[in-house]
């Protein structure tokens, strides 16, 4: 083999190796720099997402006599969480010894096997045996007795009314979340709004609510004012009504986060998320984004068509009919709570956020959602068939909730 040929062993293109490294080398360090750039970035944002959350110790406060957790089978253990709502609209309800009133107040129950779940509404105007509890601060008792439910909230905060219903209901409360008006304002505006169905207008002079009759997207104002209205819409008696659009208004709002729409978006799944989090005050073993996460993956993966709304059995109060107290059968619902059954009969009529409206009122005042906001259910009282209910009977509770039907 003569010098000039080129031996077998030698590459013939001797430059390409070093380009092709190049080249290997430069996507390597784009790629690690992007990762840095991205993991930063989720860092920083799971850090502010957390540090939004107020969390607060209320151990000392309800005490060592509450009721004993039952033991199922399942993978996991059942999930009692108490969440209510704050009526004070700058979210400072929280603060001092007079927390403010708990407008509403839901019981969410998550089964062992994470195969369904349910809420509870629990009317605040509903006369109840509350037991002795504390301030805010845990300085001073305050003395129990027959007294409205939410009273409880405004004596002694989050702690008291876990005290009251674990004492109701005789079931064990895990954890509690109390979500301010304000955050849930913006919880909504993050979500560009959620599609709700009035069937009158409503002209509330003294809640000075004002909203038109139509089928229509509702931005956080007009959402904080739909789910408040107790006058001019449904049944005289506007708390039962109230709860029920406050059902159905979650319902839709959650069917609408689970979307694809959300949760493909990063921008308005971040927006959402940090409106929640801001808005929330929590326990201190649920204040973390991997436990909250965690009951938002088991109520996706539950399934939406899994997941009802009820309202607490309930009848007028006989010394009042202003006021209502608990039904006698009460007592067989929370029996299937504590021993994390299905709600079976106590489901006719629930409420799913997989519902879907079947009628509409004429005439809308605002411009037809988009493909993606369409997607949302409308708050509405269009049970599941397996509720059992016949179409008069969901007529007529959509007409007593100020609900389409």
């Amino acid at each position: 083999m003569s010098e000039e040929e080129p031996s077998a062993e030698e590459p013939r293109h001797k430059g390409d190796i070093p380009r092709r490294r190049r080249i290997t080398q430069r996507t390597v360090i784009v790629l690690s720099l992007l990762a840095v750039v991205l993991t930063s970035a989720f860092v920083i944002a799971y850090k502010k997402l957390e540090g939004n959350i107020n969390a607060v110790s209320i151990g000392e406060q309800l005490g060592t006599d509450r009721p004993e957790p039952v033991k199922v089978e399942g993978p996991k253990r059942p999930m009692n969480v108490l969440v209510m709502g704050s009526d004070n609209r700058d979210g400072t309800n929280i603060g001092g010894d007079t927390p403010g009133l708990s407008d509403t107040t839901i019981l969410l129950h998550l089964s062992a096997d994470r195969n369904y779940a349910y809420g509870v509404s629990l009317p605040r105007d509903a006369m109840v045996d509350r037991p002795e509890c504390t301030t805010k601060n845990g300085k001073r008792k305050i003395e129990g007795g027959l007294t409205q439910f939410n009273a409880a909230y405004a004596v002694g905060g989050p702690a008291c009314s876990i005290k009251t219903v674990e004492h109701l209901t005789d079931v064990r409360i895990d954890h509690f979340v109390v979500i301010d008006f304000a955050g849930f304002k913006d919880m909504v505006n993050a979500v560009n709004g959620v599609t709700v169905c009035v069937p009158n207008q409503v002209d509330d002079e003294i809640g000075k609510i004002h909203l038109p009759k139509g089928t229509y997207k509702v931005n956080g104002a007009q959402a904080l004012d739909y789910v408040r209205v107790r006058h001019g819409l449904g049944a005289p008696n506007g708390d039962i009504g109230r709860m029920k659009r406050q059902q159905a208004f979650i319902a839709a709002m959650v069917e609408k986060v689970v979307a694809k729409g959300t949760l493909a978006n990063p921008v308005r799944l971040y927006r959402f998320l940090d409106a929640a989090t801001k808005s929330l005050t929590t326990d201190t073993g649920f204040a973390h984004l991997k436990e909250l996460a965690s009951l938002g993956s088991s109520l996706k993966n539950i399934g939406l068509d899994n997941v009802q709304f009820i309202t607490v059995p309930n009848q007028p109060y006989t010394a009042d009919p202003n006021r209502l107290e608990w039904a006698p059968e009460a007592k067989g619902l929370w029996r299937k709570m504590r021993f994390d059954k299905p709600l079976g009969k106590f489901g006719a009529g629930a409420l799913t956020p997989a519902n879907k409206p079947s009628g509409k009122p004429s005439g809308s005042p605002s411009a037809s959602p988009s493909q993606d906001e369409s997607a949302s259910a409308d708050p509405s009282t269009n049970a599941s068939p397996k509720s059992g209910q016949s179409a008069a009977e969901r007529k007529q509770a959509a007409e007593e909730a100020g609900l389409c039907a």
